[in-house]
């Protein structure tokens, strides 16, 4: 039974740093592309980062040099180190496993399991 659980989910000052954390069962993480996505209140599910089986990644133009993505194989766990955190960055965060395991694609609909989320709140 796949399952994705994050944590790490905080309140921050803007400026900030937090590093989420998302724990996979049930599978190999690098045998498929992961992702890391957002939802604010009243806003749709937007892609972050997301990073295939060789670690080559792709990351939304809103976090590029700010946010970085990592594994621990080991672990079975994927990493989303945040920096220079801003009120933008609000959102609910969820982990996700691609259908693939080639394309580290940024589209919700290329995702099929989910994790639960870790609330993230950037305070001015």
């Amino acid at each position: 039974q796949v399952e994705l659980k994050e944590s790490g989910g905080d309140s921050v000052q803007f400026g900030g740093s937090l590093r989420l954390s998302c724990a996979a069962s049930g599978f190999t993480i690098t045998s498929s592309a992961m992702g890391w996505f957002r939802q604010a209140p009243g806003k749709e599910r937007e892609g972050v980062v997301a990073i295939r089986f060789d670690g080559t990644s792709v990351y939304a133009d809103s976090v590029k040099g700010r946010f970085s993505i990592s594994r621990d194989n080991a672990l079975n766990t994927l990493y989303l180190q945040m920096n220079s955190l801003k009120s933008d960055d609000t959102a609910m965060y969820y982990c996700a496993r691609s259908r693939s395991a080639w394309t580290p694609s940024l589209r919700e609909s290329d995702y099929y399991a989910w994790g639960q989320g870790t609330q993230v709140t950037v305070s001015s």
